[in-house]
């Protein structure tokens, strides 16, 4: 069980170095972590999974190890896109991070409810607003498509695609890479500040300085995760 003491951001990578990732995370090894070094652990995790040295491990016994409680120290909301699974991206085992999915990674008030449990009563200290290169969710808002349910969920991305100028004439369909990658990025920041703006309790721990929220983009060709 990991019952390390963490003082300081240095501390961070000597608890990924000397502590087994197989290993569950505790209450202590949680409640010790600093935001900082909790957003640290992910992007040593993503560093592990690019250079293709993603933990060995024993994910029964960690699903036996966690069936009395858990301690996630991270909250992740990501697309649905199967290419983009957060625990394999930031290597990172059962019980360690919270994850909610959702088509465009848009937030509505049932993820809002949930990242309120995972920090202000699980105990989670950082929440990462992830978006992804090649986004279907955010092609097929660019080309207006419409289907079902998901013509209100695309809707929500609208505001990313108007927040993006180009030029008079520009391709602004799915067709263009570019401008497809600006409207991801761009929707990825306005999620981060609408969970801000939406949640008095997520915005009253980061005020505290007890939780950090941040936006990034997982890239489907290298793994690597951009954090914005």
């Amino acid at each position: 069980m990991k019952t390390l003491i963490v003082s300081s951001l240095a501390a961070a990578a000597l608890l990924a170095s000397s502590v087994s990732f197989a290993d569950v995370m505790d209450q202590d090894a949680q409640t010790a972590l600093t935001p900082d070094q909790a957003l640290q652990l992910l992007k040593d995790g993503n560093a592990r999974f690019v250079a293709g040295e993603s933990t060995n491990r024993e994910l029964l016994d960690e699903q036996k190890a966690t069936a009395g409680g858990q301690y996630p120290f991270a909250v992740v909301l990501s697309c649905l896109d199967s290419r983009s699974a957060p625990e394999i991206v930031f290597d990172q085992g059962v019980g360690d991070i919270f994850v909610g999915r959702v088509a465009g990674n848009v937030v509505d008030t049932n993820l809002l409810g949930s990242f309120e449990f995972a920090t202000a009563a699980a105990g989670s200290k950082v929440i990462v607003v992830m978006g992804h290169t090649a986004c279907g969710a955010v092609k097929g808002a660019c080309d207006g498509v419409e289907l079902g349910n998901l013509t209100a969920l695309l809707d929500e991305i609208e505001p990313a695609i108007d927040a993006v100028s180009t030029p008079v004439g520009t391709d602004r369909s799915s067709a263009n890479t570019e401008f497809v990658n600006r409207v991801i990025e761009t929707n990825v920041n306005m999620q981060v500040n609408e969970l801000l703006r939406r949640s008095d309790v997520v915005r009253g721990l980061v005020e505290e300085g007890k939780v950090t929220v941040v936006g990034a983009v997982h890239d489907l060709a290298t793994g690597e995760v951009r954090f914005l």
